[in-house]
């Protein structure tokens, strides 16, 4: 029901297609916000090992998501390259805020893509059972880091609120044109 209120007048249910490509768009940004923050904290950091697990998690679902784009013959979004350096500027800014801020960004990101798989998971009913399994398989993992960042702090980052407002808005908006484009 939720979804329906997202959607404009006129626009067609998502299909297996379209999520499979938002879905594989948003594993490969949170791939490239994980390399930002890791650029800017550097490896030394004690949250670099937290960061470097979660990014480890998150390459296993864009290789999931990958591997079904291939096999079902769905082209990727059209704008991975804006995701390519929206991702990393996004994971280097909140890491240059700092390190809360960096968990910050995981725990916003984490937030919206829960909704957004849950959306899913709702939609798909039992058409696709085997996307349906992935995506809640990952969606546990999703939820997994949400957690982690907010025991570390990420609700202590000045202005989390906002920050938190922010990031989730750009999640919503680049779920939305990675769905059509």
């Amino acid at each position: 029901m939720a979804d329906e209120a997202l959607r404009l007048p006129g626009d067609p249910a998502p299909d297996s297609a379209a999520m499979l490509r938002v879905d594989q768009a948003g594993e490969y940004g949170a791939m490239r916000i994980y390399a930002g923050q890791l650029a800017v904290m550097g490896g030394r950091h004690p949250d670099a090992a937290v960061i470097e697990k979660m990014r480890e998690g998150e390459r296993r679902h864009l290789a999931t998501f990958d591997r079904m784009l291939a096999e079902r013959r769905v082209r990727p979004t059209l704008l991975q390259p804006l995701w390519h350096v929206g991702g990393f500027a996004l994971g280097a800014a909140t890491a240059l805020l700092g390190p809360k801020a960096a968990m910050a960004c995981t725990a916003a990101v984490e937030t919206e893509i829960d909704r957004h798989y849950s959306q899913q998971l709702d939609a798909l009913g039992d058409r696709d059972p085997e996307l349906s399994a992935h995506i809640r398989d990952f969606q546990a993992d999703e939820v997994e880091h949400r957690d982690t960042a907010i025991e570390h702090r990420a609700e202590e980052t000045p202005g989390y609120p906002l920050l938190s407002l922010a990031i989730r808005g750009l999640c919503r908006a680049a779920i939305k044109v990675s769905e059509r484009i």
